[in-house]
């Protein structure tokens, strides 16, 4: 039987992170700097001068989102909460949109209370009785900055067919222009901006590991929807325009940077993801990152031949349950799960050969399913530069903020 080779590099990374974590106790958390950099550098290459709006969900650290936005091709925040958006504005951050519905009254008062805060932050809504809510919590008179959203999904077979997240009412350039015209004439709201996020092209890798049939049926209707919501998104945009001033058109991201870009009435992207490079987003043919997120969990036991015990690691991502949404071994390459028991709450069986180079106090490296998600789970990041940690920033739960 042929013997798995580590990929090129892989053995060198692991040895650069157990040097410059050496004085530090797994479980541990881990940026590598340059990859972060470059990953970064390559969203801006793949946006075609288009400014990317960060998305904080995937980052949740407030001193990364810093160095990122410090970076040419990068502008503003794509917020998860309004109380993130709210903590985020008084930090300093500027031109924050919060991209999901909120029903938070205490953040509400706070933005119609503070002109600094209304002027930053832009709230999601797609339903009059979002505007019902907000104005029973105002407790000033500052205008509310408002982006509508479009509903991005693909329809087939006369619409009994849905592909793509379920997530705003309104599709049509008609309903999207009448929603304007009744936020337009209501007092203390200001239409300034659309957002479209094609989660079913951005978040589906198009090319999966020895399944060429699933592959090909997900680039046939990728290609599909892309036609389909340029068309559609275009003519949302004519509409609205008609109605409001539209400061921006916010569309895709990290899977769909260029496809999304390369729409005329596009004006931003959003991304995120592509900064850490999650496990998720390793299937795609239009990029290749590189991971630059990892956890690192402790060698506690060695139970017998081609296994070891870490602690803990059961870290499952969002989402619909299933394999995919595990974290992955990732060095020592060639590590895989026991199946019956996965990734433990704390204990982790780990199984193959490489197990049999490890002693007890080693250290096993991970990567989550998807980005920012890890940050809950650790309080801080360590930086890593070559074989050092030349920093250590906390995350929103080192400094005290689960949103959610």
């Amino acid at each position: 039987m042929a013997i798995l080779q580590p990929a090129p590099g892989l053995a060198s990374d692991r040895a650069r992170y157990d040097r410059a974590t050496a004085h530090l106790d797994a479980p541990l958390a881990i940026v590598d700097l340059a990859a972060f950099d470059a990953n970064a550098a390559d969203l801006a290459r793949r946006a075609a001068g288009k400014p990317i709006r960060v998305a904080s969900k995937s980052v949740r650290c407030r001193a990364l989102l810093e160095r990122v936005l410090g970076m040419d091709g990068f502008a503003g925040i794509m917020s998860f909460t309004l109380a993130e958006s709210v903590w985020l504005a008084r930090s300093g951050f500027e031109d924050i949109l919060l991209a999901y519905p909120s029903a938070d009254r205490a953040g509400y008062a706070e933005v119609t209370s503070d002109a600094k805060l209304a002027a930053a932050v832009t709230v999601l809504v797609d339903d009059l009785s979002q505007l019902d809510l907000i104005d029973r919590a105002r407790e000033g008179s500052e205008e509310v900055r408002v982006c509508l959203e479009l509903d991005t999904s693909l329809r087939l077979l006369g619409g009994r067919v849905r592909v793509g997240a379920r997530r705003a009412p309104m599709r049509t350039p008609e309903e999207l222009g009448a929603f304007a015209e009744l936020v337009h004439t209501r007092p203390g709201f200001r239409v300034v901006g659309l957002m479209a996020y094609e989660g079913h092209i951005a978040g589906v890798g198009d090319r999966i590991p020895g399944r060429p049939l699933r592959s090909r049926a997900i680039q046939v209707m990728q290609a599909r929807a892309r036609t389909e919501l340029a068309q559609r998104r275009a003519a949302v945009v004519r509409r609205l325009r008609q109605v409001a001033e539209l400061e921006f058109v916010n569309g895709g991201g990290t899977g769909s940077v260029e496809s999304t870009v390369a729409e005329r009435a596009v004006t931003e992207v959003a991304a995120g993801s592509g900064l850490y490079v999650p496990r998720l987003f390793d299937n795609y043919r239009s990029f290749q990152g590189r991971p630059a997120a990892l956890f690192a969990q402790p060698v506690v036991r060695r139970p017998g031949v081609g296994v070891v015990t870490v602690l803990g690691g059961g870290y499952p991502a969002s989402g619909a349950a299933g394999p995919d949404r595990s974290p992955v071994p990732h060095l020592p390459s060639g590590l895989r799960y026991d199946p019956q028991e996965g990734a433990g709450e704390v204990q982790t069986p780990l199984l193959g050969s490489a197990a049999d180079d490890l002693l007890i106090g080693d250290r096993v490296w991970f990567r989550h399913a998807k980005a920012g998600e890890l940050c809950e789970r650790f309080a801080e990041l360590h930086l890593v530069e070559g074989d050092r940690v030349t920093d250590t920033v906390p995350t929103y739960r080192g400094e005290g903020k689960t949103f959610l």
